[in-house]
């Protein structure tokens, strides 16, 4: 049994946040230090943050140890916790310093708990009302009237100083000395949820039992579009907090939480924590704070929600559990549905992995039984499934430069007369993903990435989707200077808004694309106009797939239902799918009923015959047969290995040492793919070349590839990154 607690003198081992390799030993300050203490401690001349990780490592003299310079006035990082990180740490092979700045990054850890100046709405109203001041009164109503620090609510409103302080002055807005960090209303776990369908009541019965038994367990809740999954769900969350448990809901999109947050306020009377990029500075502090103390009950969040510090976790949901979006695929490579399911296991919680279309991995783990299952086969109250229908683009007479068939125009153009809104979804950010010049045939591509620009008419600019650099749109060919030759190739969201204002000129056209708004609040806010019925067409990427409700939403037109469906990626046909079947699903979600037209050039392909029939059962026992077949996830396992570094010779060097020891690989069965150029080879000035390890089911990886990668040992240009369980191959 590790020492619980430090006394002052004493060596004590201290993992620091800086990319080491190793904790490091420290004398215990004043007073002592238990295990689990966030510290600041010097290192060289700087001081760091740390947490106290148990006993010395015993390699250092103790006449040289340096001691802690503070303790931080933090609940201390419980043993779970640092389970929980070592494991994670462990099974993706990230270094556990980087697993531990993702669970310290929280704004003002060390400060203690004071008081500061915050501001709160007033009884007053100013005697004219501007669009600026109404933007700052909408961001109280958007956190839930919580006291905001005056530079926070400026940023968050975009507006200035002066048009803060103009509505303190007339009494809109008050100051108050407030407690740095306020525990969260408490949520009324007992207050009556709202009436269920027969199916709903049998799958939260079955929910709220597993949470009463306690233990680890996960379950896949599985339900149509609009079967009321969430109500469901929300079910177990009660039992859970009446337990005196915590709670934590992931979502895969931020514009989702203000939809979500208003039903779990009229569920519990109270709005929850939350934590994603959207929240102020002093929220991420209040959100982490008050977990560790246990003064927040339930969180909203986005991924990084898994590490933030609860006190007694008792259940995760992860909503949408089939977006890719939960795979973080920079820094620190995890995917946040394989971490909830861990962190759970360690913590005695249970999951609960909600979507209409899951995951390879989650309906064959279902299936096999290692997760239990619930389904919800039908909509909820009066709504319907859309019905579905392939538009065969080989019989449709459309004209060059134009995607919008004359069925689905004139399918549209009925939608528009009744009154109702349709969305026309295309996957693909931007005006045209190419550009060429029509003289000499030169793509523009980024200068830093071997990746084409994309132009961006709206903002006047070429885009890199890559790496986000941006130039202006020339006027002549950077190649050839021929004048006014360059040409948009393909349709993106904003070139297909061009194609609908012409064809429906009165129309009131709205884009849903996430590089338009310049904050999450905006884009709530269109969110919210459009589903007040602001709209009569909607254009969107997959952003309007995730879960949205706007119920005078009756027509769904998928563009190109084809894109995503050539290449190698193994998860291409569970991607287009999932992705269709979702958006055709924002079709008919009220009373009337809703149609989903798709777009192809292939009717006759597994997947859209698939996604035309319905037939989900048949489309996942197929695709599973497939890779099973093949001996790939969820039947095998997979890691990629990215090298990058500046000159692609020493790339792919190092990626033939690699290639040509593999003997600790072929001990368990695995076998290496490449070294080959990635895709995408060259990203922000870097050149990268991948490697591919595939191995059984059950065999051993990540002891394998610490084995095979241990003797190989970077030059100071090279970097080296290993991804378990890859969901892409850009």
């Amino acid at each position: 049994m590790l020492p619980e607690f430090h006394d002052a003198g004493t060596p004590c081992g201290v993992l620091t946040t800086e990319p080491l390799d190793r904790v490091l030993d420290y004398l215990a300050p004043e007073g002592g230090v238990w295990t689990g203490a966030f510290v600041e401690v010097p290192l060289g001349p700087r001081r760091v943050l740390g947490v106290v990780w148990g006993p010395p490592g015993g390699d250092f003299p103790v006449a040289r140890l340096r001691s802690v310079h503070r303790v931080l006035d933090a609940a201390p990082m419980r043993s779970e916790m640092r389970d929980f990180l070592i494991r994670a740490a462990d099974y993706t092979m990230t270094p556990l310093p980087a697993m531990l700045r993702l669970a310290t990054r929280v704004p003002g850890l060390g400060q203690g708990a004071g008081m500061r100046k915050l501001l709160f709405r007033g009884e007053g109203a100013p005697a004219r009302m501007t669009e600026a001041r109404a933007r700052v009164l909408a961001v109280f109503d958007a956190f839930g009237g919580a006291g905001l620090a005056p530079g926070e609510l400026a940023q968050a409103a975009c507006v200035s100083a002066s048009v803060v302080q103009g509505l303190e002055r007339a009494g809109a807005l008050v100051a108050r000395d407030a407690p740095r960090d306020q525990p969260y209303p408490r949520l009324d776990a007992p207050r009556p949820g709202p009436d269920l369908t027969e199916d709903q009541a049998r799958a939260a019965d079955a929910l709220r039992a597993g949470q009463r038994a306690g233990g680890y367990g996960t379950t896949l809740l599985k339900g149509v579009t609009g079967s009321g999954k969430t109500e469901v769900y929300l079910e177990a969350v009660a039992t859970c907090l009446a337990a005196g448990r915590q709670a934590l809901v992931l979502l895969p999109e931020i514009a989702l939480s203000a939809e979500f947050l208003a039903r779990v306020e009229a569920r519990f009377g109270a709005r929850p924590a939350e934590w994603h990029s959207g929240v102020t500075q002093t929220e991420r502090r209040r959100c982490w704070r008050m977990l560790g103390q246990g003064d927040a009950q339930l969180v909203v969040g986005a991924r990084s929600a898994l590490f933030l510090p609860f006190r007694d976790l008792g259940l995760i949901v992860v909503d949408e559990e089939h977006d890719s979006s939960y795979k973080q695929e920079e820094g620190s490579l995890y995917h946040a549905r394989d971490m909830a399911v861990l962190r759970a296991a360690i913590a005695g919680a249970r999951v609960i992995l909600a979507s209409a279309t899951p995951s390879l991995e989650s309906w064959a783990n279902a299936d096999s039984g290692k997760y239990a299952r619930l389904d919800l086969p039908a909509r909820f109250g009066e709504s319907v499934l859309p019905e579905m229908r392939a538009i065969d683009l080989r019989a449709e007479d459309l004209p060059a430069s134009r995607w919008i068939s004359p069925s689905l125009a004139r399918a549209v153009t009925q939608r528009i007369a009744a009154g109702e809104q349709a969305l026309l979804f295309l996957n693909r950010r931007g005006y045209a993903p190419l550009t060429v010049c029509r003289a000499c045939g030169h793509q523009i591509e980024c200068s830093d990435c071997d990746a084409r620009m994309v132009e961006h008419r709206f903002q006047k600019r070429l885009v890199c989707h890559q790496c986000g650099a941006t130039a202006p749109i020339p006027t002549a060919c950077p190649s050839c200077g021929a004048e006014d030759r360059l040409a948009p190739v393909g349709p993106g969201v904003e070139r297909l808004e061009e194609e609908a204002r012409a064809l429906w000129p009165d129309a009131r056209v709205a884009v849903l694309s996430s590089d338009l708004f310049t904050s999450a609040r905006a884009l709530k806010e269109q969110i919210g106009a459009i589903a007040a019925g602001e709209a009569d067409i909607i254009i969107g990427t997959q952003i309007v797939a995730k879960g949205h409700n706007f119920p005078a939403l009756t027509l769904v037109g998928v563009i190109d239902a084809d894109l995503g469906l050539s290449g190698s990626d193994l998860r291409a046909a569970e991607r287009v799918f999932q992705l269709v079947r979702q958006v055709s699903g924002r079709a008919g979600r009220a009373k009337r009923p809703g149609l989903a037209l798709v777009q192809t050039s292939q009717p006759e392909h597994a997947v859209i015959r698939a996604i035309l029939s319905g037939a989900e059962e048949d489309f996942w026992r197929s695709e599973s047969a497939q890779r099973e077949a093949l001996g790939m996830p969820p039947h095998g396992r997979l890691a990629g290995i990215i090298l990058s570094g500046t000159e692609m010779e020493a790339c792919f060097a190092l990626g033939q040492r690699l290639a040509q020891a593999d003997t600790p690989l072929r001990r368990i069965g695995a076998q290496v793919y490449g070294p080959a150029p990635a895709p995408i080879a060259r990203i922000r000035g870097r050149h990268r070349v991948r490697l591919l390890v595939k191995a059984p089911r059950g065999a051993p990886l990540q002891a394998a590839l610490a084995d095979w990668l241990a003797p190989h040992k970077l030059t100071r240009d090279l970097r080296l990154a290993v991804d378990i369980d890859p969901q892409s191959f850009f």
